[in-house]
């Protein structure tokens, strides 16, 4: 309860969350009021009532809002410092987890996480670009955008997943690969390619979620998998609404027609059949409800995982190369 209580009191509000912000602030006070009128023993009105009119309001009142976010309020919930990430996947849908690093070419790279772990009681492999929570953990994983060295790291632990014949999970939260002067040194575009190329050869199972941000080819780079799930609110596209209004009409505050034109959203997504599968997240977004979140996409992940494991290594390679080479001769109107 302590650790509910904290977290909301550091939630925090989007710009189009303002009216619920409101009322949530309200219902604290009341609260607030009302255990100080027990620990000090004055019989003061009965604030139940009204706390629960407030919550009951301010829950439609995020339940109609959240029903109709626009592309860019949606990169904004997927952008979320709360929302959970990809370690907080790890921690919570896994056990026996054992991080392993480096790319046995240049180092460790801290913005790409992996390791073996065991999946409801089964071994996995796991991968994932993490963001980090907070200003030190952000450093400390560059934002989740990964250097030529994360990815290559990314690649050893997809080919040790496939000479063990292990299952491997996926999780994308990335703006996109570190765009410096010292990964193009070092060849990120091949990096990049070659995690792809890797993923798609890879004769064990496959299941990708973006859980945030997908962005361009750091996210690609671990996502050519044979499901590809997404959060509700989590986006993927090759650019940024901002980065693309700023090229396109050199005008960033044209951002939200961009995001319109680049179909970035999970729903737009599932109609051009470039992902498998929506996971709900509950209302208001994970950061709302983390644990909820987490375990809907454990519960997803286990039931692709029973379907991908009737089939065999070749099988499971064909239909990969099969479904992304369809996505190239379909229509996008």
């Amino acid at each position: 309860m302590r650790w509910r209580a904290i977290r909301l009191a550091m939630r925090q509000f989007l710009d189009f969350e303002k009216s619920v912000a409101e009322l949530e602030t309200k219902i604290d006070e009341l609260r607030q009021m009302g255990s100080q009128e027990k620990d000090s023993g004055t019989s003061g009105i009965n604030i139940d009532d009204e706390v629960a009119r407030l919550s009951d309001k301010a829950d439609k009142q995020l339940r109609a809002t959240y029903a109709k976010l626009t592309p860019l309020q949606k990169v904004q919930v997927a952008r979320h410092a709360q929302r959970p990430k990809a370690l907080d996947y790890v921690r919570l849908l896994t056990t026996d987890f054992t991080p392993l690093a480096g790319d046995r070419a240049f180092g460790d790279d801290e913005a790409m996480i992996g390791g073996l772990a065991r999946f409801r009681g089964e071994p996995v492999v796991v991968i994932g670009t993490e963001r980090g929570h907070d200003t030190e953990t952000r450093l400390l994983h560059n934002f989740g955008m990964a250097r030529p060295e994360g990815y290559r790291k990314a690649q050893r632990l997809v080919e040790m997943a496939s000479r063990f014949g292990l299952p491997i999970l996926s999780f994308i939260d990335t703006a996109g690969a570190w765009p410096g002067i010292d990964a193009e040194a070092r060849g990120q575009a091949q990096a990049i390619a070659k995690s792809i190329d890797i993923c798609l050869k890879a004769p064990v199972p496959l299941i990708v979620t973006v859980i945030g941000e997908g962005g361009s080819g750091g996210a690609i780079a671990i996502g050519a998998g044979d499901r590809v799930l997404m959060l509700e609110h989590s986006i993927y596209s090759v650019i940024s609404p901002e980065a693309a209004a700023s090229i396109l009409w050199r005008d960033p505050k044209l951002a939200p027609a961009a995001a319109e034109a680049l179909k970035l959203t999970a729903q737009d997504l599932q109609n051009l059949g470039l992902i498998d599968r929506i996971v709900a997240e509950p209302i208001g977004g994970a950061q709302r409800s983390p644990d909820d979140a987490v375990h809907a996409v454990g519960n997803a992940i286990a039931e692709e995982l029973v379907e991908l494991q009737k089939l065999t290594g070749p099988a499971l390679i064909q239909k990969r190369r099969d479904k992304f080479l369809a996505m190239t001769r379909g229509s996008l109107n």
